[in-house]
């Protein structure tokens, strides 16, 4: 069975900070996720300087007044600080990559060897973006917040006709609210995506708790992303809506012990019940006593464990049989 790939979003959680963005290392590499994700990008060429905040983000930082310019601008990471965590994950043994925002940030991404490339919501109808990432033929996440089947659709074939082929792609199924609403979910619609498509599927969540992200591998996702902070009331945009450690350990404990309880599909007994099949199961006993000779009719034979006798399917046959010895009461026949 494929092992599901948990990625621990850091995002913009580490505020500007390289010491915070270590210790969320840290963490990650303590919950033992598969990777570790960032955001990469040059607020220049992403965001124009009079673009509004999301209400959520208005909601979680100190400054309503500040543009999401501004509030963007502080938690731009250089790339040097991007070449000092991907040693920093090396040495932790997690896997680090990035969501790159503008064509800069995907160039850059990819000068450092990155095998995996995060495709945020927010670029899912960005043509130029869609087609850079797509000529790069690797791994490709396609989040897809906000977004139709129909919007996903030409993504897909948008990222497929530059040159990355399909068994290439996971499309996580979303919600581009922080946090979501468990009854904005949707989670049916990962199912729908997959059948869809015809890819893996998986599923980036940002609702409160981790019950969500461990139904959608119990549904198939071969994805988990999920946001953590060290600190949920720490100021920023999406502490408020992240996972702190120890949630961060018990969702990838629940998932690894989904992965494990999905099993193979075969049903046959497993090797801790079969021990048991005879002492649950019944057999073909003596009801009273049976004296040679006689004739096996219901008024003599009943069903008791344990199961070490005469299995009760064959009640039929034994019935109308001839005693072949005396059987004493409750006697397996």
């Amino acid at each position: 069975m494929q092992k599901v790939f948990i990625i621990a979003e850091a995002g913009v959680n580490h505020n500007g900070s390289i010491e915070i963005a270590k210790k969320l290392i840290d963490v990650a590499a303590e919950a033992k996720v598969d990777a570790v994700k960032f955001q990469t990008f040059k607020t220049e060429l992403s965001i124009t300087k009079d673009a509004k905040k999301a209400d959520y983000q208005v909601a979680n930082t100190q400054n309503s007044g500040e543009s999401q310019f501004d509030m963007v601008k502080k938690l731009e990471l250089s790339e040097d600080v991007h070449r000092e965590l991907i040693s920093y994950c090396k040495e932790k043994g997690v896997m680090f990559f990035s969501t790159a925002f503008d064509h800069h940030s995907i160039d850059f991404l990819d000068s450092l060897g990155l095998d995996i490339f995060k495709i945020p919501s927010g670029e899912i109808t960005n043509l130029p973006y869609l087609q850079h990432i797509g000529r790069l033929r690797k791994k490709i996440i396609l989040s897809t917040g906000m977004a139709t089947l129909g919007e996903i659709e030409t993504a897909l074939s948008v990222l497929m006709s530059s040159g990355t082929p399909r068994e290439n792609i996971t499309i996580l199924h979303a919600n581009t609210e922080y946090p979501t609403p468990i009854e904005d979910v949707n989670l049916k619609a990962m199912l729908t995506i997959g059948q869809a498509f015809n890819t893996n599927y998986g599923y980036s969540d940002h609702t409160l708790g981790i019950e969500v992200p461990t139904a959608a591998v119990a549904l198939g996702a071969t994805v988990i992303e999920k946001h953590f902070t060290l600190d949920r009331d720490m100021e920023g945009p999406d502490h408020a809506a992240s996972l702190e450690p120890d949630e961060l350990y018990a969702m990838v404990s629940s998932i690894r012990n989904i992965e494990k309880a999905l099993g193979s599909s075969i049903k046959q007994p497993s090797p801790s019940e079969s021990k048991n099949i005879a002492v649950a199961r019944k057999s073909i006993v003596a009801k009273t006593a049976v004296k040679k000779g006689e004739v096996f009719t219901e008024h003599n034979l009943t069903i008791k464990r344990p199961g070490t006798g005469i299995s009760p399917m064959r009640w039929n046959e034994i019935l109308g049989s001839i005693a072949l010895k005396d059987y004493k009461e409750d006697e397996l026949i």
